[in-house]
């Protein structure tokens, strides 16, 4: 019984370590303040802010619950060990067992410690150098990122769009919704690199193309990230996009720049004119706390522009078509040879090599 004793003394250790990292006691005190909330009998009166303080509220239960009954598990099981009861050798063995095949599938959570790991994401999509190619290239992405999300049954919904003018989009913004997405797919932030024969040039040749791929934690909560109303510009004007004949009549179209840093969002595809601010806002809060992570800062005022040339030098990943096939990670040197596959949506081995580059 006293190897027993060691192997759970040791997990306990282990699972307190864990815990530490992971901060489970700040997102128990978390979800017990939005419990509290959700008793209020005016809780429902704003719906909208109510599901949101809802999906937060079931998020953290479904994070914090399993690591609270493991460490009751494990007092539980030592107690019983220390007693010494050889009738009880066996069973306590198998389930010690068990306990340690639980905390190896919990502890892939140490790979979403990051602040914004456990919020939904704001995916943007920008095509660069290389023409229509690119402009393909950047709606090939898009396919690719909305078949992963369907693969895992996330929910996508496609906030903004501009077409190419002869094929593909000049750029795209989508909203990823499930548990832990930007803790996922911040994997795929930067620049994506494509090498193929062109079907857009009569001879054929090989081209290669580049496309921006922005990943942002959607904030929602204004209190998330603070934004002074007096560095906010805000422009509206008619939309010139789809979206039906009362979105292309009115001026229903929202820009907003924040004057400090530069950052320009523009939503046009929403009916209102409040729909189409709210949602501006939210990518907007949504990029400065990117930037936030980006820079190492504590407040948005003391934040700079981001460096729009020094971001399409920041390639990630080749995707080559032609000589050969092949789709590498410059990062993490992880490969494969059916990127076919990949474009598909199966990008779960890049996400996986690259949470486990970072572990530690």
């Amino acid at each position: 019984m006293n190897e027993i004793v060691s192997k759970l003394q040791d997990l306990q250790k282990q699972v307190a370590e864990a815990w530490q990292k992971l901060g489970i006691d700040k997102l128990l005190a978390e979800q017990q303040a939005l419990t509290n909330q959700m008793a209020q009998p005016d809780f429902w009166n704003d719906s909208h802010a109510a599901q949101t303080v809802s999906k937060k509220q079931a998020s953290l239960t479904n994070r914090t619950e399993p690591w609270v009954n493991l460490r009751k598990d494990l007092q539980d099981l030592l107690e019983l060990a220390e007693a010494n009861d050889a009738s009880l050798q066996t069973d306590i063995g198998q389930q010690t067992t068990e306990a340690i095949v639980t905390f190896n599938q919990l502890k892939e959570a140490l790979k979403f410690t990051g602040p914004y790991d456990d919020h939904d994401v704001i995916l943007s999509i920008h095509a660069g150098a290389g023409g229509t190619d690119a402009q393909d290239w950047a709606q090939m992405l898009q396919r690719m990122y909305i078949r992963w999300a369907e693969k895992h049954s996330y929910l996508v919904k496609v906030v903004d769009e501009s077409a190419g003018e002869e094929a593909g989009i000049k750029s795209t913004t989508l909203e990823i919704s499930g548990e832990l997405l930007f803790g996922k797919l911040r994997s795929e932030n930067g620049v994506h690199r494509l090498v193929r024969l062109s079907p857009f040039n009569a001879d054929n040749l090989r081209q290669t193309s580049f496309a921006k791929v922005e990943i942002l934690p959607k904030i929602e909560r204004a209190a998330e990230v603070e934004i002074d109303e007096k560095d906010l510009k805000i422009d509206v004007y008619r939309a010139g996009g789809h979206g039906g004949q009362s979105v292309n009549t009115t001026d229903s179209a929202v820009r907003i720049t924040h004057t400090p840093t530069g950052i320009t969002v523009a939503i046009q595809n929403e009916r209102s004119q409040l729909q189409n601010k709210e949602t501006a806002l939210t990518i907007l809060r949504s990029r400065l706390a990117q930037l936030q992570l980006e820079q190492h800062q504590d407040k948005i005022s003391q934040l700079k522009g981001p460096n729009q040339s020094a971001e399409w030098g920041n390639q990630i990943r080749s995707y080559v078509l032609h000589p050969y096939k092949m789709v590498k990670d410059l990062r993490t040197k992880y490969e494969t040879s059916d990127p076919d596959s990949v474009l598909n949506g199966n990008i779960d081995s890049f996400i996986e090599a690259y949470l486990n580059s970072n572990l530690g």
